[in-house]
């Protein structure tokens, strides 16, 4: 296969970090299930250091990690090779250059360094000087699209050879979050057709994730009232008319305090009305349980001119709380894309 050219490797970093988004992935935040992984991919290969690696366009993030035990007085185990870094939840990214694992995904393929100094090209590598990583595999992390989502790797401290049963059986330890990757999906499934049903209320609404606001879903009423903007892009920033007018200090609000807030008689233009409109924002904490912590907010608009009563607005954000709870912890991953 011949290499890609940088605007080809430029363009399928994009498309990882959507796909990632979309899947609820693209962050740095420790997952049991992927943790749990790196675990077994130690202990199967008797490596000190595994990590399941998700890499976009901008970073690699560690979402599954395994490092040795240290010892009660905080020393590393020797018995395992231990290592004398630090990797705790602050240190689960790199940058894209970082490592092998970029390698990994360029290629498309198992890499399999015995001894990273017989590689001029490797040898030379940060992770080599930063942490005495002296032999490496990395396996393409596929999802059940066959996208190549970064890689699930190990290494050690010593040069050792990596034999045809430990690469086997990598590659069958990475095929098993396929099934996580299709649950994902599924999720995402059920949130299509919850939304496809939202998508006729007769009022704008919009939900958004974290604090900055990064918009997940918006209606046909949202994007004709206040503007067609693209998932995942930072509502402050590209809905400044909703911004000016306060929309987004009470979404705010409601995100740091978990507590439904409201704006009342706000006046905006919209894009369908030549004259300013009169609207009230209801923006209601969204969880994916009744104890988890807030993941995002939605905001339902109502145009005062309109006979819909108030009540309806609270009845609507209240039925997709309730929905958000069914689907669970991952009911976030991922939603039907912003208009």
């Amino acid at each position: 296969m011949d290499p890609l050219t940088p605007d080809q490797t430029r363009h399928a970093a994009e498309q990882r970090r959507l796909r990632l988004q979309v899947l609820g992935l693209n962050t740095v935040e420790a997952e049991a299930t992927f943790d749990r992984v790196a675990r077994l991919a130690a202990s199967f290969t008797q490596s000190p250091l595994a990590m399941v690696n998700f890499i976009n366009d901008e970073r690699q993030m560690f979402r599954g990690m395994y490092v040795p035990p240290s010892s009660p007085d905080g020393a590393a185990d020797t018995e395992s090779r231990g290592i004398v870094f630090d990797l705790s939840d602050i240190a689960r990214e790199a940058p894209t250059d970082y490592g092998f694992c970029p390698h990994v995904v360029a290629q498309g393929s198992q890499l399999a360094l015995d001894d990273v100094f017989d590689y001029p090209r490797f040898r030379g590598n940060a992770l080599v000087n930063d942490m005495g990583v002296r032999s490496y595999l990395g396996t393409p992390l596929r999802d059940n699209t066959g996208m190549i989502l970064g890689t699930v790797c190990v290494a050690d401290m010593v040069a050792r050879t990596w034999d045809r049963k430990i690469k086997e059986g990598m590659q069958e330890l990475t095929e098993t979050l396929l099934s996580e990757f299709k649950l994902r999906d599924s999720l995402l499934a059920q949130q299509h057709e919850l939304f496809a049903v939202f998508d006729g209320a007769p009022f704008p609404i919009m939900l958004t994730e974290g604090p900055h606001h990064l918009l997940r879903y918006a209606n046909g009423k949202q994007g004709a009232a206040f503007g067609m903007v693209p998932q995942f892009s930072p509502g402050r920033q590209v809905l400044s008319g909703l911004d000016s007018v306060g929309v987004f200090s009470a979404m705010d609000e409601a995100f740091h305090t978990g507590q439904t807030t409201t704006l009342p008689h706000a006046a905006i233009t919209t894009y369908d009305s030549p004259s300013p409109q009169a609207f009230s924002f209801l923006c209601t904490p969204v969880r994916t349980s009744p104890t988890a912590p807030v993941s995002g907010v939605l905001t339902v608009a109502m145009n005062s001119h309109e006979s819909y009563p108030v009540a309806e607005q609270h009845v609507f954000a209240a039925n997709v709380q309730e929905r958000f709870e069914q689907l669970g912890t991952n009911g976030f991953g991922g939603v039907v894309p912003g208009r």
